[in-house]
């Protein structure tokens, strides 16, 4: 089978949701695709659902050897990415358009065709350009029963604050709904260990030196339960009086996923340096004082670099 789209499917304990989300990506609306997948260590039955499916549809899916131990999301996604790549001839993948697919989802049977159309469009016949396509979601529950039509407006997320300095303090991007091309898959590859997941890596690349293209429509059912990795929460607004608002920016202890911001800025710009404009690397340099271990000084750092990017 030839292809030019691979479904990169990572899958931990995910037995219960995974066979509605597989049969989700046989109903596409467009057919040339292949799944590349990897159990990450499952201690249920998730590992032998995918071999039954592979067993069904040789053609279609490619299972990777049984892990010996779980490496997490962030990375097993990295590792199936370098797959596609190095055995793309292997594969049957005459170019390597990869998209993410997380196992308790339901995909809208034009997920791939409408996708696959913006990218084309983005691109503009020039496959060298770095294109990271996304989309909305929409959030369902449990049983996959409507929550929300839109992800974005449910957790507050202005998504058209997308330059650089934007991406580099905070995800805009939901991994389950990205379309990257060969040409970001190469630049962004190895996924560093500094990295909070692959795909806001990968959007601070695309960021950086190609393209981000956003469908507003949704792709997905975004489906909410205990085991979510991030999961959405419906966003609130709080107001502060002045007292709490100062209270909070001299408190001592400093924010962890601020930290973990700060290292990937950091590594980020080692990676980049010398390939980066010099505002994002000053950019860069900023948000990379995120990851030092002073409550009130990294909360200073964020709001100047909120404010930058305004």
């Amino acid at each position: 089978m030839v292809s030019s789209l691979a479904v990169l499917l990572s899958t931990y304990n995910g037995e219960r949701f995974l066979a509605e989300q597989l049969d989700s990506l046989l109903r596409q609306t467009r057919q040339d695709f292949i799944v590349v997948a990897r159990d990450d260590g499952s201690s249920d039955g998730s590992r032998r659902l995918l071999e039954e499916y592979a067993d069904r549809h040789p053609n279609r899916f490619h299972l990777l050897p049984k892990a010996q131990a779980n490496i997490g999301a962030c990375a097993s996604f990295a590792l199936l990415m370098q797959t596609a790549l190095d055995r793309s001839a292997e594969l049957g993948l005459e170019s390597a358009y990869l998209m993410f697919c997380d196992q308790d989802d339901i995909w809208l049977e034009d997920k791939i065709e409408r996708q696959m159309k913006l990218m084309g469009e983005t691109e503009a016949g020039d496959s060298s350009l770095p294109v990271l396509v996304h989309s909305d979601l929409e959030v369902v529950s449990f049983e996959n029963r409507h929550i929300a039509p839109s992800f974005a407006r449910y957790q507050g997320l202005d998504v058209a604050r997308n330059r650089f300095i934007e991406m580099a303090i905070s995800n805009l991007v939901t991994g389950c709904t990205v379309l990257i091309n060969e040409s970001l898959a190469r630049r962004a590859l190895p996924i560093s260990n500094e990295a909070i997941m692959h795909d806001w890596w990968l959007a601070l690349t695309a960021s950086a030196f190609g393209k981000v293209a956003y469908m507003e429509e949704p792709t997905i059912r975004y489906r909410q339960h205990d085991a979510n990795t991030i999961g959405a929460r419906q966003h609130t607004t709080v107001r502060l009086t002045r007292w709490s608002h100062w209270s909070r920016l001299i408190a001592g202890a400093a924010n962890p996923h601020l930290l973990e911001v700060g290292r990937q800025a950091s590594a980020f710009l080692h990676r980049y340096r010398d390939d980066l404009s010099g505002a994002r690397r000053r950019g860069l340099q900023l948000c990379s004082l995120l990851r030092l271990r002073v409550g009130l000084l990294q909360r200073v750092v964020y709001r100047i670099a909120r404010s930058r990017s305004g």
